[in-house]
């Protein structure tokens, strides 16, 4: 049995790394103390846009925030992290960063859609740290058609595919059916 041995490295390295040439194109995330590339999955791209496209809609008429895509990269708790989905109010931040690649404030909604390079650990510290931030995620799993909802103080809320989430404080009055972000 080979056991891959994980090189952590500090956050300077980090923030070095990324700014090489060679990764100008690539986007990486810094979860747990290691350099981690977020691979492409058309599959998990399709339902966070499904998700992006609903949450303009919602903002068009709610002009109370931005939203980025996995581009946006946010600093969660000492960590880099690119949301698939985030949204970040006015109120919280009027405009966003121009020259930073990674945002300093963290965003009051992420989504992650799991893909198959996911790993449970590196999951975990993620959860931990967007909670820790004050941060509501939902992280969808398109294997189940699931969507399990971590609000801050509160105990995660699992919605399957005939249910629906909703915005909760962070998006007054925002609703999507989960039923939507699988297809047929």
């Amino acid at each position: 049995m080979v056991v891959q041995e994980r090189i952590r490295v500090p956050i300077e390295t980090f923030e070095q790394f990324i700014n090489l040439p060679e990764n100008a194109d690539r986007l990486f995330e810094y979860i747990g103390g290691e350099i981690v590339e977020v691979p492409s999955n058309p599959y998990s791209s399709k339902i966070a846009m499904l998700i992006v496209g609903a949450l303009l809609n919602y903002l068009q008429q709610n002009d109370i925030g931005h939203i980025t895509g996995e581009a946006g990269g946010y600093r969660i708790s000492g960590e880099r992290y690119a949301p698939d989905v985030a949204f970040i109010s006015y109120a919280r931040q009027p405009e966003l960063p121009y020259h930073e690649q990674y945002n300093p404030n963290p965003p009051e909604l992420a989504v992650e859609v799991l893909s198959p390079s996911d790993t449970d650990d590196r999951l975990r510290i993620k959860i931990g740290n967007y909670l820790a931030a004050g941060t509501v995620l939902w992280l969808v799993n398109p294997e189940t058609k699931e969507v399990e909802v971590y609000a801050p103080g509160q105990p995660v809320k699992v919605i399957g595919e005939s249910g629906t989430l909703d915005g909760g404080g962070v998006l007054p009055g925002f609703t999507l059916a989960v039923k939507a972000l699988f297809g047929k």
